[in-house]
C-alpha cells in the first residue's frame, strides 16, 4: 500500500494554469519592488462598474441570499440569461436549458464531464487556450490537435477538421473570438463548420466568452445561429468575466438541450452547489443591463490593440498579425530563436520568455502553453501607459538581437 503514489495520475498529470502562473510569478516580482510589468493575465484593467457593484451590496443584506438556492442558479438569473442570449447573439433558449456555474472554468470542464466517456476525442484549433485540453483529460477524453499559425490568421478549415476526425471523434471545440490569438471566424465560416459538424453527426462545445469583444469589421456570429439544426447538439459556455470585468466574481453559465443541462446541473449539486448568490446578483444586475460600459471598455482595447501589433510589428523577427477579437496578441518570433540576446541564445519561446522577464522585467506567456511554440501572447487588457512602456521595453531588449 505505502508503495502507491501519493497522487492520483489524473490529477498528477494536470499542468498548472501558464497564464496563472505567469501572473503570479509577476506579481511576486512586484511585491520584491521590482517595475514588473505583466501580459500575462486575461483580465481587464477595468473596475466593475457601479451599479454591478451595489447589487452585490443590496443582495449581501438580503436574508434570502445567506441561504442555499437552486443549484443550478437563481431562477430570476436563468431567466435572465435566457433574455441575454436572445439580445446578443439571436439564439433563443429556455431558462430550464441554463446551468449557472462558478466562472467559465467550470461550465467547460462540466460539459466535458457531461459529453465525454473515457477515449471519446475532441477535436482542439491550436493555438488553444491552457485550460481546455487539461478539462478534456479530466474528464476522460482525448484532445485531437489541428495547429493553425500566423499566415492563414489561425483560422482552421473543414479540411484540416476533416483530417483530425477519427472513428472516436464526438466533439469539436470552436471558440470565437479566440483566447489567445484573437482570431474570429466569419459567419459564412461559422456556417461552413457547423454544417459539417452536423453532417458528421459531431457535437459543437463553443466558448463565447469574448462574444461582445471585436473589433474594426469583424462580426461575432454563434454557430447554433448560424446553424439551426446543430443547436440540439451544441453547448454554448459564457460568463461575466470579461464582457463586465467581473474575473474576480466567478459567474460564468453552460447552455445547451435540456437532458445535457439536467446531467451538467446534478455534477454540480454535489460538486459545488450553488454559486455564491451575492456573485449571482451581481451577474443578474450586470446581463440585464445595456452594453454602455462594454462598449467603453471595447473601444480602450481597440485603442490598444492598434498600439500594441504597430509595436510589435516594429520589431525585427517578429510578426504579429492583428487580432479582430478578445484582447490577445499572439506574434510569431520564431525569427528571434537561436539569435543572441544580452549573452544568450533562447532557442524557444519559453526561454525567450523567461528572457523578457529577467531582463526587461516584462511578464509574458510563451507558446508552448497553447501548443504552438515560437509564439508569446501579450494581453493588452492593461492601462495604455503600461501597455507602450513593456512593450517598449521588449523592442529595446529585442532589438539587440544578432
Amino acid at each position: 500500500m505505502s508503495d502507491r503514489p501519493r497522487i492520483s495520475q489524473r490529477i498528477g498529470g494536470i499542468s498548472e494554469s501558464a497564464t496563472l502562473a505567469v501572473d503570479a510569478k509577476a506579481k511576486a516580482m512586484k511585491a520584491e519592488g521590482r517595475p514588473v510589468i505583466g501580459f500575462g493575465a486575461g483580465e481587464p484593467d477595468f473596475p466593475t462598474p457601479d451599479y454591478i457593484v451595489e447589487a452585490a451590496v443590496e443582495a449581501a443584506r438580503n436574508p434570502r441570499f445567506h441561504r442555499y438556492t437552486p443549484a443550478g442558479g437563481l431562477p430570476e438569473l436563468k431567466e435572465a440569461l435566457a433574455a441575454k442570449t436572445l439580445r446578443d447573439s439571436g439564439y433563443e433558449v429556455e431558462p430550464s436549458q441554463v446551468l449557472v456555474t462558478n466562472g467559465g472554468k467550470q461550465a467547460i470542464y462540466e460539459a466535458f464531464a457531461t459529453l465525454l466517456d473515457p477515449g471519446d476525442e475532441v477535436i482542439v484549433i491550436a493555438p488553444y487556450w491552457t485550460t481546455y485540453p487539461e478539462s478534456i483529460k479530466l474528464a476522460g477524453g482525448v484532445p485531437r490537435y489541428v495547429v493553425t499559425d500566423e499566415s492563414t490568421g489561425y483560422l482552421a478549415t473543414v479540411e484540416q477538421l476533416e483530417q483530425a476526425r477519427t472513428e472516436r471523434t464526438k466533439v469539436l471545440l470552436f471558440v470565437s473570438p479566440s483566447n489567445p490569438t484573437g482570431a474570429v471566424y466569419t459567419p459564412g465560416q461559422v456556417r461552413e463548420i457547423g454544417r459539417w459538424a452536423a453532417d458528421k453527426g459531431l457535437w459543437v462545445l463553443t466558448d463565447e466568452i469574448y462574444e461582445h469583444l471585436v473589433y474594426g469589421d469583424a462580426r461575432f456570429s454563434s454557430i447554433p445561429v448560424e446553424v439551426p439544426e446543430l443547436a440540439d447538439r451544441t453547448v454554448v459556455v459564457n460568463g461575466v468575466a470579461k464582457t463586465y470585468a467581473m474575473t474576480g466574481w466567478r459567474v460564468g453559465w453552460v447552455i445547451g438541450p435540456k437532458d445535457v443541462v439536467k446531467a451538467a446541473s446534478n455534477l454540480q449539486s454535489h460538486a459545488t452547489s450553488n454559486v455564491a448568490n451575492v456573485s449571482q446578483a451581481a451577474a443578474l444586475a450586470a446581463v440585464s443591463g445595456d452594453l454602455s460600459a462594454v462598449a467603453e471598455m471595447r473601444e480602450a482595447f481597440d485603442r490598444r490593440r492598434r498600439t500594441i501589433v504597430r509595436m510589435l510589428n516594429d520589431i525585427p523577427g517578429v510578426v504579429c498579425p492583428e487580432p479582430q477579437g478578445a484582447f490577445y496578441a499572439y506574434p510569431s518570433v520564431k525569427g528571434l530563436l537561436g539569435k543572441e540576446i544580452r549573452g544568450k541564445r533562447p532557442q524557444d519561446s519559453s526561454e525567450l520568455a523567461q528572457l523578457v522577464l529577467e531582463q526587461a522585467e516584462v511578464a509574458v506567456v510563451p507558446g508552448e502553453a497553447f501548443g504552438t511554440p515560437g509564439y508569446l501572447r501579450l494581453s493588452y487588457a492593461l492601462g495604455d501607459a503600461d501597455l507602450a512602456e513593456g512593450v517598449g521595453r521588449i523592442q529595446k531588449l529585442l532589438g539587440e538581437a544578432s
